[in-house]
């Protein structure tokens, strides 16, 4: 968004008095920060954290935790990306907040493996504490030169204030901690849909949210890259400790098909149309809200999930008795199934027609849990591997099929 989109620039009097915001369009004016670049350093830290405590405690509660603590993670980076699309992260005071964030993130990310244990609030309090200082900070960085905005995110600590109680509450309730942060997330996750609205002050007004599409699209599409380097990282730190074996060698080689397969999902038939959409539009705010937002969550927790079945393939390729357990398949082929689900619903999301192929190949995923008792984990990675596949493929055809019906249409034109 340009400076001359701003909505009431220069009227308010409270606020910091230097002009922090973007300014100027183009490239210099989106360009990520090199300081944004090491503040999410933190957040390959917290994937790694995550997805070791899924293949620590390998069952259903474990996951269930694993979720609400990776939506923690995915929305205290995103609602830092939102600040850094309209603050200046090359000026001195928003370089110096987002250092701060970093610190607090860091601890924060180190009790994720006992955030439902003792370290609780070792995990809580930092995430409440980013949370509201970021949040009042920019109130204040844009009080005198954006004061829409400003308002807007008086409305957000509102929010917050209350989600924070529970996160808090829940870190002091071990019984109920489990019920008290779902709430929270929720509370977080709601937000945002409901325009931030508070007796008395209302909603934010959609207008108000306009970012810059190339930013912000940037951004997204580096925590993916952080999310599938983790994928990397798994899968190398396990094969390094296995004895080299022709098995072994034919897992690890499984492992990385599966990552190159959901890079080239994303970043080969998604991220670079959808971007293109996302720049072109005139009111960015809401695109912004739901395909940049909401949306990446089920790409990330898909690949998360994806980087711990790959290990437990490494580690038990044959499975018991030439049988796949039932937490592997369902991890692996669930997995699967909603990083498919999650790239259509970035594609609709982004002025795409609803994809045939990934929906059915989210079904194909799942239905491959059935032959769980008769296969192995090997051989049922593989065939994750091959849906993962034929979706590309099919997806690759319709395009061309479309370009050519295309290219025809415009040839009838220009003879007619």
């Amino acid at each position: 968004m340009t400076s001359t989109g701003r909505l009431g620039t220069g009227g308010g009097r409270i606020g910091m008095r230097a002009d922090v915001l973007r300014h100027g369009d183009g490239h210099d004016g989106s360009r990520v920060g090199y300081v944004e670049l090491f503040f999410d350093l933190v957040f390959v830290f917290a994937v790694t954290q995550l997805s070791h405590l899924l293949i620590a405690h390998p069952d259903g509660e474990h996951l269930v935790q694993t979720l609400i603590l990776g939506w923690a993670v995915w929305w205290l980076w995103m609602d830092t990306t939102w600040v850094t699309n309209w603050l200046d992260p090359e000026r001195l005071p928003v370089r110096a907040m987002l250092l701060v964030l970093m610190l607090l993130g860091l601890l924060m990310s180190s009790a994720i493996p006992e955030a439902f244990g003792d370290k609780a609030l070792l995990f809580a309090v930092p995430y409440v504490v980013i949370q509201m200082g970021r949040t009042l900070f920019t109130a204040w960085a844009m009080g005198r030169h954006w004061p829409a905005n400003a308002l807007n995110f008086v409305r957000i600590t509102v929010w917050l204030s209350v989600s924070s109680a529970f996160w808090v509450a829940g870190a002091l309730l071990d019984e109920q901690r489990l019920l008290l942060w779902v709430v929270a997330a929720l509370i977080d996750a709601t937000g945002p849909r409901a325009m931030f609205w508070v007796p008395g002050m209302r909603g934010t007004h959609a207008s108000t949210w306009e970012v810059r599409g190339d930013h912000m699209a940037e951004r997204v599409a580096l925590f993916m890259i952080i999310s599938l380097g983790e994928s990397i990282i798994v899968t190398g730190t396990a094969f390094g400790d296995l004895t080299v074996t022709p098995v072994t060698i034919v897992a690890f080689l499984a492992a990385f098909v599966s990552t190159v397969l959901m890079w080239l999902l994303f970043f080969d038939r998604s991220e670079r149309r959808a971007t293109e959409f996302f720049v072109s539009r005139d009111e960015t705010g809401m695109v912004a809200q739901t395909a940049y937002t909401y949306v990446p969550f089920l790409l990330v927790m898909g690949i998360v999930a994806t980087a711990v079945a790959d290990e437990l393939v490494l580690l038990h390729p044959e499975g018991h008795h030439g049988a796949t357990d039932g937490w592997t398949a369902w991890l692996m082929c669930g997995a699967a199934a909603v990083y498919l689900l999650g790239n259509t619903l970035f594609r609709r999301a982004t002025g795409g027609r609803w994809s045939a192929w990934h929906l059915g190949g989210g079904a194909a995923a799942l239905a491959l849990v059935l032959l769980a008792p008769v296969v192995t984990p090997l051989t049922l990675s593989w065939l994750t591997n091959t849906v993962l596949l034929t979706v590309i493929l099919g997806d690759v055809a319709v395009a061309r099929r479309a370009t050519t019906a295309t290219r025809a249409r415009e040839g009838d034109r220009a003879t007619a």
